[in-house]
């Protein structure tokens, strides 16, 4: 009779630690998921702001033919950020845009008929949402990685983590203090 309890009671062990195995996996999975889900969220705003400062360029061009070296700047800027591959890769690409973008903007504000030009304040207006869009996407991709990393680091669920390649995300973390501001965009 007490061999049978016995037997029970480790089948009952084994059976909950096969479904807490089963949660932790699951839960790990959706974590990961919801990092990647993240990720592209940012991915599709980079893409709008990317489509968006070519317009702006081609505007301002016509009003600002001797800034050459200003529209040469934001063009390099914004394909290397669209060339760039991985979170810290496309963090600093990004950020060198961001510089690129403030220059820009500053040089603008010397030409009062392009400041007022209709076509340029819409594509300076979708810019200006664009970057809090950005910003949101950054802030909700750093609150994913973060859930993920704790719950990958916490103790038992560590012990899954680790055997079945569930690796650190990474935080989109922009470096220089003045880089974590948005182009400045003034009507």
């Amino acid at each position: 009779m007490t061999g049978t309890i016995v037997f029970w009671v480790i089948i009952g062990i084994l059976i909950f630690i096969v479904l807490y195995l089963i949660t932790a996996y699951n839960s790990l999975i959706g974590l990961r998921n919801l990092v990647k889900n993240s990720w592209s969220q940012i991915d599709v705003q980079l893409k709008r702001r990317h489509d968006l400062i070519p317009n702006l360029v081609e505007t301002a061009k016509g009003y600002m033919g001797h800034e050459r070296g200003t529209f040469e700047s934001v063009t390099k800027a914004r394909a290397e950020a669209t060339a760039a591959r991985g979170v810290p890769q496309i963090a600093q690409a990004e950020s060198r845009l961001s510089e690129a973008i403030s220059r820009f903007m500053v040089i603008v504000e010397n030409y009062p008929e392009l400041k007022a030009n209709q076509n340029f304040l819409a594509v300076q207006e979708e810019l200006a949402s664009t970057e809090n869009r950005i910003a949101f996407a950054r802030q909700a991709y750093n609150d994913s990685v973060m859930s993920y990393n704790t719950q990958r680091e916490t103790f038992p669920t560590n012990l899954i983590a680790g055997p079945f390649n569930f690796g650190p995300a990474e935080l989109f973390i922009i470096e220089k203090p003045e880089e974590k501001e948005a182009p400045k965009v003034k009507f």
